[in-house]
C-alpha cells in the first residue's frame, strides 16, 4: 500500500512541468531582464507559461589578465635598456638598505628606551615603547622582503 501511494505521488509530481514562472523586467534605463526570482519582480510582468522560451548563457567577458607570452604594454611603449634598469635597481637597493639600517637603529633605540622605562612605575610609557618596537620590527620585515624581491 505504501509503495502504491508513493508511486502515485511520484507520478503526479512528474506530470507537472518543472519550470517556474518567468518574469520580464524593464529597468528605468530601458534594459530588459528575464528572471524567475519573485523577489526581483518589481516593474516586471509574468510571461505566459504556455509560450515556449529558451535560455541563452550570458556572453563571456573579455579577460583582463595578461597571458604569459603577451606584452602588457603596447609595442610603441618606450623600453628601458638592461644597463639602465640594473642601475635603477642598484640605486633602489641602496635606498632600501639605508632605510633598513635606520629602522634597525631606531629599533635598538626603542628597545633601550623600553628597558629604561620598565624601571619606572609608569606602565603607559612602556606600552608606548613596545608599540614603537613592534612598528620597527614590521618595517624591518617589509624592507627585508623588498630587498629580497629585487633582481
Amino acid at each position: 500500500m505504501r509503495i502504491t501511494t508513493a508511486l502515485v505521488l511520484l507520478s503526479s509530481l512528474l506530470a507537472f512541468p518543472a519550470g517556474a514562472n518567468v518574469y520580464k523586467c524593464v529597468a528605468a534605463d530601458g534594459s530588459v531582464t528575464y528572471t524567475n526570482d519573485r523577489s526581483l519582480s518589481r516593474n516586471c510582468t509574468p510571461l505566459n507559461p504556455d509560450l515556449p522560451f529558451s535560455t541563452i548563457p550570458a556572453p563571456s567577458r573579455p579577460s583582463t589578465t595578461v597571458s604569459p607570452g603577451a606584452s602588457p604594454s603596447p609595442s610603441s611603449f618606450p623600453r628601458v635598456a638592461p644597463g639602465t634598469q640594473r642601475a635603477r635597481d642598484d640605486t633602489r637597493r641602496q635606498i632600501l638598505q639605508s632605510e633598513l639600517d635606520a629602522e634597525q637603529a631606531a629599533l635598538e633605540s626603542a628597545r633601550s628606551a623600553l628597558e629604561d622605562s620598565t624601571a619606572r612605575p609608569d606602565g603607559e610609557l612602556a606600552r608606548s615603547y613596545q608599540d614603537q618596537i613592534d612598528l620597527h620590527r614590521r618595517n624591518i620585515d617589509a624592507l627585508e622582503r623588498e630587498i629580497r624581491s629585487l633582481r
